[in-house]
């Protein structure tokens, strides 16, 4: 069974993420876990807290989130009344990225997918802060769903890699069993000025191969030095429905996810993207 963690903040981004995941696995059977996690909205208002106890404001927020939870299930029941899914809702006084962490490792969860905002971000931002915190700090691939975006069949899938890293298993075998059902055609694109691989390269590419093999693989080198304008470019011209990275030490994803403004991946990435994080996990 697909397990699938789905933070959300009621927002419109957030509810755009759920109907993504909702479409995307609607042929595995898959267990949903809803969650939403409000400290912080505890201590938003100051001027509430000042007023009442601290008890009362957390016993307020806490069963409006709850309550926020049942009508996003019925929600949720309503467009997809999909037998293959059961949902569990979660809903916790916690920081989004600790109860993430703690839910990943208590239930073993395969991929969180979330909205890449949330209500308050810079419309300017690709990811708003908690995206970037989960994709940094949680274990587990994420799959983020830019704001607005309309569902589309994952049907050509951009993987830019270096070959470098070992992949896991266990992220690969999510990639081809999410994926496969919609045919797809999987580019790897390695960009670098030699086209020549090292007998490393060689084995991680056969092993990519082994395990994406119920799709349809391209394996293209890109001439460039540029890395982020030559993704861009080739999402754009071949039309690409999912952006794929490995986050690992030292990795093209890494410099990006940790520079200190993420405005310079020139940042309008308009498609799904997924993270695969390449930790070992059982």
């Amino acid at each position: 069974m697909r397990k699938i963690l789905i933070p959300t903040d009621f927002s419109e981004n957030a509810m755009n993420a759920i109907n993504y995941a909702l479409e995307l696995f609607k042929y595995e059977i898959s267990e949903f876990f809803i969650m939403h996690a409000y400290q912080d909205d505890i201590y938003a208002d100051e001027a509430l807290i000042s007023e009442k106890t601290l008890e009362v404001v957390t016993d307020s927020v806490g069963k409006k989130s709850e309550k926020e939870l049942e009508k996003t299930l019925k929600t949720i029941t309503a467009i997809s009344p999909n037998p293959r899914h059961t949902y569990k809702v979660i809903s916790a006084n916690n920081v989004l990225l600790d109860e993430t962490d703690k839910i990943v490792d208590d239930e073993n969860i395969d991929i969180i997918i979330m909205g890449t905002k949330g209500k308050s971000n810079d419309k300017k931002v690709t990811f708003g802060s908690h995206t970037l915190q989960v994709l940094r700090y949680v274990q587990c691939p994420v799959l983020a769903i830019p704001e607005n975006y309309k569902y589309t069949q994952p049907k050509h899938i951009l993987f830019p890699t270096d070959y470098l890293i070992p992949y896991k298993r266990r992220e690969l075998k999510l990639l081809c069993e999410m994926v496969s059902p919609y045919r797809a055609v999987i580019d790897m694109l390695y960009i670098s000025r030699s086209k020549k691989l090292s007998l490393r390269q060689k084995d991680n590419q056969s092993f990519i191969k082994e395990e994406l093999y119920k799709n349809t693989i391209n394996f293209n080198v890109e001439n460039s030095k540029h890395m982020i304008n030559t993704i861009y470019k080739y999402i754009k011209e071949k039309h690409i429905d999912m952006l794929v990275m490995v986050n690992t030490r030292h990795s093209f994803l890494e410099n990006i996810l940790f520079q200190s403004t993420i405005d310079e991946l020139s940042l309008h990435l308009d498609i799904p993207f997924l993270a695969l994080q390449n930790m070992k996990r059982n």
